[in-house]
């Protein structure tokens, strides 16, 4: 079974049950902008309808990382209709733990100027389908990069070099031992100007700890939330303490 399909099941649940109350109505269209291959192919993808272009993903069932889930969708959802408020075009953009790329591809496609990461194992398949939903369609060639949370920061990005505007982030906090690597991640990467923009699932107890570590060091900000997916969607920048 496509995860497509999946996410239309659990989609059909939602309306079902709650008969298009509160966020269901608008989690109701993010989903419907996946669809599955017509007919049977050689090699599997799933699609996606974003800002005018279907966009397909190969995925991996077998790796958390290599699987679009559904705080990726609300994150390029957002950026799709929230292109006056947070513009992409010409902004200096990294994703982190980018997976199959479909965040990255989106805001690419949108004119940013995106650095997309992941663990070593995922680049392959993660600059694959970037490439093959990119190519001619962007302003700006998107670069794949490895990123290991925590690991070589300064050597592998340099604070003088890596100015971002924006850290794009979806799903990043689950059941994994390097949350304390991934905040150090987060807070070498930004500058006063960097904002991040992070969709996150709610899961297990030690995320809210997460995120309460995350604030001593964030200003953190709610954008909205969808309570039927247990997703919160936030916006953060980093504070600095001002001389003088």
């Amino acid at each position: 079974m496509g995860h497509c399909t999946v996410i239309k099941m659990y989609n059909l649940c939602i309306i079902s049950l709650s008969g298009l109350n509160g966020d269901e109505q608008l989690v109701a269209e993010i989903m419907g902008r996946c669809f599955s291959p017509s007919v049977i192919t050689t090699q599997p993808w799933e699609g996606f309808n974003f800002v005018g272009h279907k966009i397909k993903i190969t995925e991996a069932t077998d790796s958390y990382g290599a699987v679009v889930w559904p705080s990726a969708l609300v994150l390029c959802h957002f950026l799709e209709t929230n292109v006056k408020s947070y513009a992409m075009a010409d902004k200096s953009v990294i994703e982190i733990g980018a997976g199959t790329g479909l965040l990255s591809i989106v805001a690419s496609i949108l004119g940013a100027r995106v650095i997309s990461t992941d663990l070593p194992e995922l680049l392959g398949n993660l600059q694959y389908n970037i490439r093959r939903n990119t190519k001619m369609k962007c302003l700006h060639e998107p670069q794949v990069k490895e990123l290991l949370w925590g690991i070589d920061l300064e050597k592998n990005f340099p604070r003088s070099l890596c100015q971002f505007d924006y850290i794009l982030a979806a799903d990043v906090v689950y059941d994994h031992p390097y949350l304390e690597e991934l905040l150090l991640t987060f807070e070498h990467l930004c500058t006063e100007k960097t904002m991040i923009i992070w969709a996150m699932r709610f899961r297990l107890k030690k995320d809210n700890q997460f995120v309460d570590s995350f604030k001593q060091l964030f200003d953190l900000e709610v954008i909205s939330e969808f309570p039927s997916l247990s997703i919160t969607l936030f916006k953060a920048k980093r504070r600095f303490l001002r001389s003088g």
